[in-house]
């Protein structure tokens, strides 16, 4: 995910943060890692993951589209960002929008399957 330690320790301070209930403070330990590596997928991925936690859908689906943006193909971390486009949408109420962004995020992460890539990183869900 990273090999900056002040990154990692952000990091870990945010998986902290999120498992004890603090999800403004792990919001705010991520927001802070952005800062170091503002092109890092991974990290815009679990923001979008805290904010879907805390009921914030819209900035939720915002950061995982902008953690897209910067994944390249890296077909793993743009599955999961769609799960959470996915889930956002059904909690907005879009089943339909829900569908597509899960059928992509299966077809991605098949993808990464197939192609034997395996990340590491936290999972703030």
């Amino acid at each position: 995910m990273s090999g900056n330690r002040a990154v990692i320790a952000l990091l870990d301070r945010a998986q902290a943060d999120n498992e004890s209930g603090q999800r403004e403070a792990a919001g705010a330990s991520l927001e802070r890692a952005l800062r170091i590596e503002p092109r890092n997928p991974w990290l815009w991925l679990e923001l979008a993951q805290v904010r879907l936690a805390q009921g914030q859908y819209a900035q939720a689906i915002t950061l995982a589209r902008k953690s897209n943006s910067f994944a390249g193909r890296q077909h793993r971390v743009q599955a999961e960002n769609w799960q959470v486009i996915g889930q956002a949408r059904v909690a907005q109420g879009d089943s339909a929008g829900a569908g597509q962004a899960f059928k992509l995020s299966a077809e991605l992460a098949q993808q990464a399957k197939a192609k034997g890539y395996h990340d590491s990183g936290f999972n703030f869900q």
